[in-house]
């Protein structure tokens, strides 16, 4: 029997009463607990149906998930006027949360199921909105910082997994020396950067489609960082690809929001989106790292299906800036075609 599976039937009835009560909902009726989502991590999401009145739990074990940078974040994200799922019980020591539903459908899921193009523009709107309002709120000493460090490893994601252990061999001379070259460009333009909060993860498959504003998912690993982080991530999201021209003209979009906000974006969009697409190169050599690492690590294979999307941002990258050359032979020495 699964053993986190007990301890969650012992810990969730008197927290639903609980959660009951401040929702108004009376007496808690004969209710299924069904899985709703997993992730790539270990967290696993259930969801407490109960007629019409629905909950969600997270179960996040505490030998591999801390949740306290979850309820943090979650704080942080509120007080900037960002929706995010109300927790009603928490029991960091054992890992279980109470949550808010907010629904069945992410932004990934309504866009895949087809969906009018004034929607997916209303949709967008909203998104950019939300994270305008997170990274306004953003002051040093927060949260952790995404500092150079940080960026080193995610970066060394992509020889050890990517190139090590899914293409079965190691970089040659020749290409360690273009690695180095695209490590120092890429972390020259991140770290001068303008620093906010970052969510780390702000793309269509955490977040939940609503009327109004999107409600916002997964920020737990949230950090004190660039500012074009988390924007690159929405418009190149892992699972499904927007055309070049549509993710620049959003792009830009946001880059005015943010200006108007006075975040810290560069005076000229160009500036910015020159930014942006260095920062989406180590985005996407990390998520190639990351996705090989969860296949032969975690036995988890289908994250790779989505590794060419990532193979094609890269191409589209080179192929709009000069200064990535070295990244350019690369992928043409690793065989890696769009």
């Amino acid at each position: 029997m699964d053993s986190r599976w007990v301890l969650l039937e012992a810990w969730l009835p008197p927290v639903l009463g609980q959660a009951y009560q401040s929702q108004g909902w009376g007496e808690v009726g004969e209710g299924t607990l069904q899985p709703a989502s997993a992730d790539a991590s270990f967290r696993r999401y259930f969801r407490w149906q109960d007629g019409e009145r629905s909950l969600i739990v997270m179960d996040a074990p505490p030998q591999q998930e801390d949740s306290r940078p979850f309820v943090q974040v979650a704080e942080l994200l509120a007080e900037a006027g960002v929706r995010t799922p109300k927790i009603f019980a928490s029991d960091l020591d054992q890992g279980f949360l109470l949550l808010e539903d907010m629904g069945t459908s992410t932004y990934l899921q309504t866009i895949q199921a087809g969906i009018e193009e004034a929607e997916l523009d209303r949709m967008y709107d909203a998104a950019i909105n939300s994270l305008v309002r997170w990274q306004a709120g953003s002051r040093p000493g927060v949260l952790p910082e995404y500092d150079e460090a940080v960026l080193r490893r995610e970066l060394q994601l992509f020889p050890d997994w990517y190139v090590a252990r899914e293409k079965g061999r190691e970089l040659t001379s020749g290409e360690l020396a273009d690695w180095n070259a695209l490590c120092g460009l890429l972390l020259d333009s991140i770290l001068a950067e303008n620093r906010v909060f970052v969510h780390r993860d702000y793309m269509p498959r955490n977040l939940m489609t609503a009327p109004g504003d999107p409600g916002v998912l997964d920020f737990q690993d949230a950090l004190y960082g660039p500012v074009s982080y988390d924007v690159t991530s929405l418009f190149a999201d892992a699972f499904f690809s927007l055309p070049l021209a549509r993710r620049e003209a959003w792009l830009e979009t946001y880059w005015q929001r943010a200006w108007d906000a006075g975040i810290g974006v560069p005076d000229a969009f160009e500036t910015f989106l020159d930014q942006s697409r260095l920062m989406g190169v180590q985005r996407h050599l990390k998520v190639l790292g990351i996705f090989a690492r969860i296949c032969h690590r975690d036995g988890k294979p289908h994250y790779l299906a989505d590794a060419p999307r990532f193979v094609t941002y890269l191409h589209e990258a080179c192929e709009r800036d000069v200064r990535l050359a070295p990244l350019q032979r690369l992928l043409d020495s690793l065989e890696l075609a769009p």
